[in-house]
């Protein structure tokens, strides 16, 4: 006759550490506190490792260089430029033809405010404003391949090109409307208010 068998003893679980132990060699993370996705209760929070080893806006928030405005300035131009860059691409007529080929894909709504953001962007931010935007935003330089890039390989330019792309930033953040415009005021100016209309 068989033994009846004993029933184990419920243990509770241990909870999961779900922290990296061992990152890469040429690993640049940061600590970011995101939402739980696996959260029993909503709005639990946890802290994961984010890499911003090709992402200079990234890296520039993490360190406190850049305010939250000016970081979501910077994250609303990328996502501008790879909506607007997703449009219709141009055929090449030295290319043969095949039967089944993609058609041309129309222009969303989406594609052409997106554009419409980018040209204002582009007015406000000046060509100089607008090639720094770029490369740092959009090709991921460096202040340092900034200036190299310019033929301009010193401390001192490179301070001039983080001061210069901040100030792109801020007027980003002006022209996606997380920000109101600054007005500098001179020393012993005060700010006059609009003279009132009588009903």
């Amino acid at each position: 006759m068989a033994r009846p068998r004993r029933s184990k003893s419920i243990r509770i679980a241990k909870t999961h550490d779900r922290r990296a132990a061992q990152l890469p060699r040429n690993a640049d993370v940061v600590p970011v506190e995101i939402d739980d996705p696996l959260a029993l209760e909503p709005g639990e929070k946890i802290v994961a490792l984010r890499s911003v080893r090709g992402d200079p806006l990234g890296r520039l928030h993490a360190h406190k260089q850049l305010d939250d405005a000016q970081y979501q300035a910077g994250r609303a131009f990328q996502n501008d430029w790879e909506r607007a860059e997703r449009g219709p691409q141009a055929i090449d007529p030295s290319r043969d033809h095949v039967d089944g080929a993609r058609g041309r894909e129309p222009v969303t709504e989406a594609q052409r405010q997106a554009v419409l953001r980018l040209n204002r962007a582009e007015r406000e931010l000046g060509a100089d404003g607008a090639a720094i935007t770029h490369d740092v935003l959009v090709q991921g330089l460096t202040m340092e391949q900034v200036g190299h890039k310019r033929g301009l390989a010193s401390q001192r330019w490179n301070d001039y090109f983080a001061r210069r792309f901040k100030e792109c930033l801020d007027r980003l953040a002006v022209v996606y409307g997380l920000a109101t415009e600054r007005t500098a005021l001179r020393p012993g100016q005060t700010l006059r208010s609009s003279p009132r209309r009588e009903t």
